[in-house]
């Protein structure tokens, strides 16, 4: 009896020792996949923040590219105003010249129309003279 129990206890153990050799290699396995698959993600980490290296870095030179032609445009537009700004006060110049230039002709208009009044008055006047003349002794 005690043989036989002994000997069913050895078949047992060697079955309990068989399983746990079998979940210590499943086990190991799981190990190792899980272990490829950190590496694999620690990769993939890497890989994303290299990437977003990149990002940051391409970014920030797109940025001091648009800072610098926003600057270019602002001095552009800096000048244009200025520029305007001396063509108004040309134009107003001008304007005033040739508000001048008008009041001067609208005068000297006025001087000739009266020239030729005062003109017409004179040749009247003298072909007037002329026939009296004519009539005098």
């Amino acid at each position: 009896l005690i043989s036989s129990a002994t000997k069913s206890l050895r078949m047992e153990t060697e079955i309990l020792e068989k399983k746990l050799q079998d979940a210590q290699m499943k086990l190991a396995e799981k190990d190792g996949d899980k272990e490829k698959e950190i590496q694999s993600l620690k990769r993939l980490i890497s890989d994303l923040e290299f990437q977003l290296t990149m990002e940051k870095s391409n970014n920030e030179s797109f940025l001091d590219k648009l800072r610098k032609e926003i600057k270019h445009k602002s001095d552009e537009l800096e000048k244009l105003t200025q520029e305007r700004t001396q063509l108004i006060h040309s134009l107003s110049q001008v304007q005033e010249e040739n508000s001048l230039l008008q009041d001067t002709v609208r005068r000297e208009c006025e001087e000739r129309f009266e020239l030729t009044a005062a003109l017409g008055r004179a040749r009247e006047q003298v072909l007037e003279l002329r026939r009296l003349s004519g009539t005098l002794p």
